[in-house]
């Protein structure tokens, strides 16, 4: 099993790169938002993970360990296979992947091609106990954040009546600085400010 490849990039496809290791030419599927990140000629190191199949064999590539990491947890949950897991890399990252999960959000999911609601809903109950939190949400453990913890609590659902999923309120409020420090309200209007920018 190949963990990683690295090499120099010598064609740039639709949906794959192509990477000279030695002589060896190795064609990886890459999701479009790895693919947007990288240029002929350049130098690379592509996190692996292969495919074997009866037609033929497949190597998807990713430019972060953490993004192979969900790429197995999303194929391992009956539905999605590899090609749709790579769509849903390629819509949205790690981080935001995990809000959805974590926030019972199915909705965004649902939007990746491939996907539909119905899986959607099945990678959430599978993989909720299997992602952690994002390292930029902080833990509560005492008073003063209790009451954080609550503004940022507030905000979401503040968020969520004004038509934003849980998974954008959670990641729009992770962005904001010292929002351990700020009022609900404060948050609200920080994350609407942000928001708009973000359209």
């Amino acid at each position: 099993m190949l963990a990683f490849i690295e090499g120099r990039v010598v064609k740039i496809n639709a949906d794959s790169i192509v990477l000279d290791h030695n002589g060896l030419g190795f064609n990886l599927f890459v999701s479009k938002r790895d693919l947007s990140e990288i240029s002929p000629d350049e130098e690379l190191l592509v996190y692996t993970y292969m495919q074997i199949k009866e037609d033929g064999i497949s190597l998807f590539g990713f430019l972060s360990e953490e993004d192979l990491s969900i790429f197995k947890l999303l194929i391992g949950v009956s539905g999605v296979g590899p090609k749709t897991a790579l769509s849903c890399l390629g819509l949205y990252n790690v981080n935001e992947i995990r809000y959805a999960i974590i926030s019972d959000d199915s909705k965004t999911l649902g939007k990746v091609p491939g996907l539909g609601l119905k899986t959607a809903k099945k990678i959430i109950l599978e993989l909720k106990d299997k992602v952690g939190l994002p390292d930029d949400i902080e833990t509560i453990d005492d008073d003063s954040n209790v009451i954080s913890n609550q503004s940022r609590s507030d905000a979401i659902l503040a968020l969520n009546a004004l038509g934003y999923s849980t998974s954008e309120g959670m990641r729009i409020i992770s962005q904001i600085k010292n929002a351990n420090e700020l009022s609900t309200e404060d948050l609200i209007q920080i994350a609407l400010k942000n928001l708009g920018q973000n359209l």
